[in-house]
């Protein structure tokens, strides 16, 4: 469990899941509909969801290729980190909005695999939270062009890696999204 005192809660954390960023990404419409059906899950369970927006010079804030895709809807209700950098943290209001919510576990999912979202895994481990990744709900691109390994390869690298971490007083696992269990969020908030 985390070592984060009082903070008994789950929430779901999507990552960057705009129309630029998953434009050429591997198993793009798989990878949505999981992000969705876990959106939904967490929205019947009363789990928390967290939006997570990434800009940069390449991905200007309001343009059509920063917008979130059109498949996942964020609520009102639900909070909207803007950021800048790969670690949702780093800069950002992720940690106030998940002191707000009572969240030491983190559900992560959304793009790309090999920057933001295991930038993000562990800014999320090396504050205390615990962390899991759902195997089939993240995404890049293929940039073996550029002599990387294909996609494919590098979301089953970093789902491996991933099951490997450990640290003192927290967690960190790797389930596909069939098999995701939010736990009970707080239900007096």
């Amino acid at each position: 469990m985390t070592n984060m005192a009082n903070r008994p809660n789950t929430a779901l954390v999507v990552i960057d899941v705009q129309n630029d960023v998953v434009a050429n990404a591997y198993e793009r419409e798989n990878v949505i509909a999981n992000i969705s059906t876990l959106v939904d899950k967490a929205r019947t369970e009363r789990v928390p969801v967290i939006w997570v927006q990434h800009s940069s010079d390449d991905l200007t804030q309001d343009s059509a290729g920063w917008q979130y895709v059109p498949e996942l809807q964020c609520r009102d209700s639900e909070p909207l980190v803007h950021k800048r950098y790969g670690d949702s943290f780093e800069d950002t209001t992720l940690e106030a909005e998940l002191a707000r919510l009572g969240v030491g576990r983190v559900v992560v999912t959304g793009a790309q695999t090999d920057a933001c979202i295991r930038a993000t895994l562990h800014g999320a481990f090396v504050r205390g939270y615990d962390t899991q990744l759902v195997s089939d709900a993240h995404t890049t691109e293929d940039f073996s062009e550029y002599g990387l390994p294909p996609a494919d390869k590098v979301i089953a690298h970093t789902n491996m890696y991933w099951t490997w971490q450990e640290g003192p007083g927290r967690t960190a696992s790797v389930v596909p999204t069939a098999d995701v269990q939010f736990e009970a969020a707080d239900r007096s908030a």
